[in-house]
């Protein structure tokens, strides 16, 4: 059973904050990322409203006071390595992790990622329950999944869902170069989720839940989870490097649609189109060009510009790897 695997790999976290006047949150001080209006992705230009917000114990009426924010973690090793949203624990003066079984730490930050919205945390402990690794790339939508998390500090609460939709991009994350490619779930997740587990029903870790669309604060419908084909990645380097290095293939991309494929002559409107190639990258030594539409690298497709940069982000520099493409109507091989 997915909960009984999982479960015991996620941790509560709180973080403290000293300096309070210093922070600029809002009000309501709940625990995740948030979008108020999940309309405007569709409807509107104006970019997603952010808001990440803290839980603050009755006691602390005097803005001076430090606050705590509250959330989630997920073991990755049995000797104490957990992945956490970066959102959650910046800027942290301390940072406490509560187990399943209720044993607390001080857990020491490793290293943060803000491209991803991801950090890396070590307590001192060993023989730790851990979720296990699954592919998110080999999920599909429609697929049944479990998510695991402390939302209002209650802690180990376990909802259930589907894969709603992959590779979305929800604009929530304003660091240049960010990458966002997020599965979208309909499993109920609210404020303290962050940072916690989306598991397949075989109890594998697929995701890291980060944000949810919302008018309210609270779950509205749908909820977004970081992949755990990045999650490998940058804990993986941040946990053997102390940072991230990334792939970088040299072009300027967009999202297909009937308008392109009508304008350069093919019968597809999904895919990633090329704008521009830089004059020196690996695209440009592998023969990319502009007006090229990439389909697929290293056999995964790429529908979306969200899924060819969270590919691409996955791989080394030196990297090597395999792009098919269309030019000119034509399916080629780079």
């Amino acid at each position: 059973m997915a909960a009984k695997i999982a479960t015991p790999g996620v941790v509560h976290i709180k973080c403290l904050f000293k300096q309070q006047t210093q922070r600029n949150y809002n009000e309501d001080r709940d625990g995740f990322y948030n979008i108020p209006d999940p309309l405007k992705d569709f409807f509107r230009d104006d970019p997603f409203f952010r808001q990440f917000r803290f839980q603050v114990p009755d006691s602390q009426e005097n803005d001076s006071e430090p606050l705590i924010g509250s959330g989630s973690g997920v073991i990755l090793t049995p000797d104490g390595y957990i992945v956490t949203n970066n959102h959650m624990v910046k800027n942290a003066d301390d940072i406490n992790v509560t187990l399943y079984d209720g044993r607390s730490y001080t857990a020491k930050l490793i290293g943060t990622d803000p491209k991803t919205d991801l950090a890396l945390l070590k307590i001192d402990e060993k023989n730790l329950s851990f979720v296990a690794f699954g592919d998110s790339d080999k999920i599909e939508v429609g697929e049944w999944v479990v998510a695991v998390g402390n939302p209002f500090n209650l802690a180990s609460t376990v909802t259930a869902g589907i894969i709603s939709a992959k590779a979305r991009n929800i604009n929530i994350l304003k660091n240049q170069g960010a990458i966002e490619s997020f599965i979208q779930t309909d499993a109920v997740m609210n404020p303290g989720n962050s940072g916690g587990a989306l598991v397949t029903l075989e109890g594998k870790l697929i995701g890291i839940n980060t944000a949810i669309a919302t008018p309210t604060g609270v779950y509205a419908g749908y909820a977004f989870a970081i992949p755990v084909d990045i999650v490998k990645k940058v804990s993986n380097d941040l946990m053997n490097f102390g940072s991230v290095s990334r792939g970088f293939l040299g072009i300027s991309i967009r999202d297909m649609d009937s308008k392109i494929a009508k304008e350069i002559n093919i019968d597809r409107a999904n895919g990633v189109y090329v704008d521009s190639v830089a004059t020196s990258g690996a695209a440009k030594e592998a023969g990319v060009r502009a007006k090229d539409v990439i389909i697929s690298i290293d056999d995964i497709e790429t529908m979306t510009s969200a899924k060819l940069q969270e590919i691409v982000m996955r791989k080394r520099p030196g990297d090597k790897v395999k792009i098919i493409l269309i030019r000119n109507g034509n399916e080629k091989k780079e």
